[in-house]
């Protein structure tokens, strides 16, 4: 029929979208781990900021890898995902690379606030002192948090599973979703709540950093100092404020999609995963750039392609 030819053709450009975003994400994000390796190999050491920049792009890889698979069986082969345990698995996994994406992020914003930043407080100096033995910790305790929201995330869809069989006998889903118990409720408020406790982090960190470069700028204008100090800490508030927009219209989008996904509105749900899958990339680009190492090898990859 007409209504399903135009289904299927808004499912098939939405899935080639998102191929084309998840694709061009793994590459970026593959370049980072690539160079942060040969790197590691040759000194025999990683520092803590490419510690995290690694787990965050294996994270990432793994993140966007998933999410297209997932999406590519939601959109063209739904009928995949009803047999039982293949969506839990799926779902759960991607929840976890999910979350660990977030949180490694996250990890990654408050080591630079902490690391760059500058104030006179004796609890923020001593973790300064601290910061570098600290990381594995945060590390560590991103992928906990991550590992629960996975087992959550698989009883949860479960129970969304079971609700789906009895829309389909009653045709009614508010009268189904007053019968939902309250293990789901709890479940969804979790979800809510790392979603949320991820952005406050973010956000706390991001504000106190431009605080700091900010204030750290004005001096260097007073006392008339080096132009090119100056344009290196512009450099960091833009990469820090860009950053900071770009988390924001995610966390609202993740939020949205969570919400959406409830209610069964299937082609915003993928609207508003368009953009979710376009984060991890342009991010990873911002932290190329952002970043001497990874900014130099990348234009000396350009350059060998130009050349040839």
């Amino acid at each position: 029929s007409p209504h399903q030819s135009n289904v299927t053709s808004s499912g098939a450009i939405i899935v080639a979208i998102i191929s084309l975003e998840a694709f061009a994400g793994m590459w970026i994000n593959a370049f980072i781990v690539c160079v942060l390796c040969i790197g590691w190999v040759r000194k025999k050491t990683l520092n803590s900021n490419e510690k995290i920049l690694l787990l965050l792009g294996c994270s990432r890889i793994c993140f966007l890898c998933f999410s297209w698979i997932y999406s590519f069986l939601y959109i063209i082969y739904p009928n995949y995902l009803h047999v039982h345990t293949i969506l839990q698995i799926i779902a759960s996994f991607q929840t976890f690379v999910n979350y660990s994406n977030l949180w490694v992020s996250a990890s990654l914003c408050v080591f630079y606030c902490i690391k760059i930043a500058n104030f006179r407080n004796s609890i923020f100096n001593y973790l300064k002192v601290k910061i570098e033995r600290m990381v594995l910790w945060l590390l560590l305790g991103s992928g906990v948090s991550a590992f629960a929201m996975g087992i959550i995330t698989y009883d949860l869809t479960e129970t969304m599973q079971s609700n789906n069989i009895t829309v389909t006998c009653l045709g009614n889903f508010w009268e189904a979703s007053k019968k939902m118990d309250k293990h789901f409720f709890t479940s969804f408020f979790l979800h809510c709540f790392a979603y949320a406790a991820s952005f406050m982090v973010v956000t706390f960190s991001a504000v106190l950093l431009l605080f700091s470069l900010w204030r750290h700028k004005c001096k260097m204008q007073t006392n008339s100092m080096k132009d090119l100090s100056m344009d290196a800490h512009i450099r960091a508030m833009k990469s820090i404020l860009s950053f900071l927009v770009m988390y924001n219209i995610n966390f609202v989008c993740s939020v949205l999609t969570m919400y959406y996904s409830l209610m069964n509105e299937n082609i915003v749900t993928h609207l508003l995963s368009m953009y979710i899958y376009a984060f991890p990339g342009v991010h990873s680009l911002i932290l190329i750039f952002s970043n001497p190492k990874l900014e130099k090898a990348l234009l000396k990859i350009l350059s060998c392609v130009k050349c040839e």
